[in-house]
């Protein structure tokens, strides 16, 4: 679905929809434009709802108004968007996502989107442009691939309406950016009778061949030949064969620095020999939301041409149980010759992870992220909504966080100590596949700096807020997205 872009009165907008967004200056209630045009033009009926105390202005507050006289749109929707100087990129995205998804019930509807000019240094105009393009992507589109009825549809068309310079430009991008996360949000939403290493690396080079980038597929025989005996000890209890992708944007010209984005892409996890409850594995198809990101990060990258040169990378297994299954108390080989003592074959993304990272860094990468569902850990300490960031060097660790923040995502830092490297010392082998009980997220991370080198590094742990467990008003239950756009913001912050 293409978002364009277009101005002129309110009035004139021609669409089923038409979501204007709302905030108050002051208590008195003044109506900032193009929102005050539009109540003079329709003779104070807003400012009377807001009289009536009928419109507050509170957060993602809605309110319906049909058949208007001189409206050429069909429906107007008025979206809260809370105080004026308290509003932010995320508390924005979360009312216009919401306002979206409850426009997004039938077929055939066209949508229209105008927000007030805010002109401060929380969220700027064209910021806030590209953030509708955003959620006119993101919020029409659900979890229900299956379903008879899929719950939402996308928009016959879609605008965003703005009178800001540059601000077709950033409608571009923020619909290339939705697109991005719904592609990531729907291959974690497709069960793994459809995705499964095999099938992950034949939508990557569609998508290559389609945005432009390099691609290559490593098979099992290719992944023997370059040592990757962590990674292919996960994925010997399958029938599926395992894949490694490698897309390269190369945006920056011959001998630029890369950034290097690897994602975990164990397409179902059972736990292996390890089992999981029926419970605990019962949304294990989210499993590869890392390299499901990776690539929708990259196909962003490529789009919008960033003068940068990217690697993306996904190391794609099935974990399962069978008689060639690896055991605990095995001893792996990883590329870089580190040996590894398993003692859980349930902790083995940090084992697909070490060989690719280590592959990553023989490929000449300056900067490293990579995105795991890696840990209950992390969501245990963090919650469902915060991604665990760790690194082994703080410049890096702070551009990365500083991405977020303009993303508008939710990051928090974690220690990285080496007392917690202590941890997953072994007796057998240099390292043991898992640490105790406490600091499980930390001594998961401690395990993957043994294959970064002294290359700058952030890991992503992103095992609550990449799958949500149920339907809200700003987010579809599922696969979210989430650090698409911190991904891209990162690579920007590199040319």
């Amino acid at each position: 679905m293409d978002i364009s872009s277009t101005s002129g009165p309110l009035t004139t907008i021609e669409a089923d929809w038409l979501i204007v967004g709302y905030s108050t200056t002051d208590s008195s209630g003044e109506l900032d434009s193009p929102l005050s045009d539009l109540d003079e033009a329709l003779g104070g009926a807003i400012s009377r709802l807001v009289a009536s105390g009928d419109l507050t202005g509170k957060l993602s507050e809605s309110h319906l108004l049909a058949d208007v006289p001189g409206l050429a749109a069909g429906r107007l929707l008025l979206v809260g968007l809370g105080a004026a100087e308290q509003l932010t990129s995320r508390k924005l995205e979360k009312a216009l996502v919401s306002a979206a998804r409850r426009v997004s019930k039938s077929s055939e509807v066209s949508a229209a989107i105008a927000l007030p000019q805010f002109g401060s240094e929380a969220i700027s105009d064209t910021e806030a442009a590209s953030l509708a393009a955003v959620a006119l992507q993101v919020g029409c589109v659900g979890q229900g691939l299956y379903r008879a009825e899929p719950g939402r549809h996308a928009f016959s068309t879609a605008t965003v309406v703005s009178d800001v310079e540059g601000s077709a430009e950033a409608v571009a991008r923020g619909s290339v950016l939705g697109q991005a996360m719904n592609l990531t949000r729907e291959l974690v939403n497709r069960g793994a009778m459809e995705v499964y290493p095999e099938t992950f690396a034949d939508r990557a080079a569609a998508a290559a061949t389609e945005c432009g980038l390099e691609c290559e597929v490593l098979d099992e025989n290719r992944l023997r030949e370059e040592r990757m005996g962590s990674l292919l000890a996960v994925a010997q209890g399958s029938v599926r064969p395992p894949r490694v992708v490698v897309l390269k944007h190369n945006g920056g010209g011959e001998g630029a620095p890369a950034l290097a984005i690897v994602g975990k892409g164990v397409t179902f996890d059972s736990g292996g020999l390890s089992l999981k409850s029926n419970e605990g594995m019962k949304t294990m198809k989210c499993d590869m939301a890392g390299a499901a990101t990776m690539l929708g990060a990259m196909t962003a990258i490529a789009k919008l041409g960033l003068p940068v040169n990217v690697i993306g990378l996904a190391g794609l297994v099935e974990n399962m149980p069978d008689g060639n299954s690896f055991k605990l108390g095995d001893v792996l080989t990883a590329r870089n010759g580190t040996t590894i003592e398993v003692l859980n074959t349930d902790a083995e993304g940090r084992l697909v992870l070490a060989d690719v990272l280590a592959y990553a860094v023989d490929l000449g990468a300056e900067r490293l992220i990579d995105l795991a569902t890696l840990t209950g850990a992390c969501v245990v300490a963090l919650g469902e909504e915060v991604t665990g960031t760790f690194s082994n060097c703080d410049d890096w660790s702070q551009a990365v966080g500083s991405a977020a923040k303009r993303a508008g995502e939710l990051a928090w830092p974690m220690p990285m100590n080496d007392l917690f490297g202590d941890l997953i010392k072994s007796d057998v082998a240099d390292i043991k596949n898992v640490g105790p009980r406490w600091g499980g997220a930390i001594t998961a991370a401690k395990f993957l700096e043994e294959f970064v080198d002294s290359t700058p590094w952030v890991p992503l742990d992103i095992a609550g807020p990449s799958f949500a467990s149920s339907n809200k008003p700003h987010r579809e239950g599922g696969g979210t997205g989430c650090m698409v756009r911190t991904l891209v913001a990162a690579a920007e912050g590199l040319a």
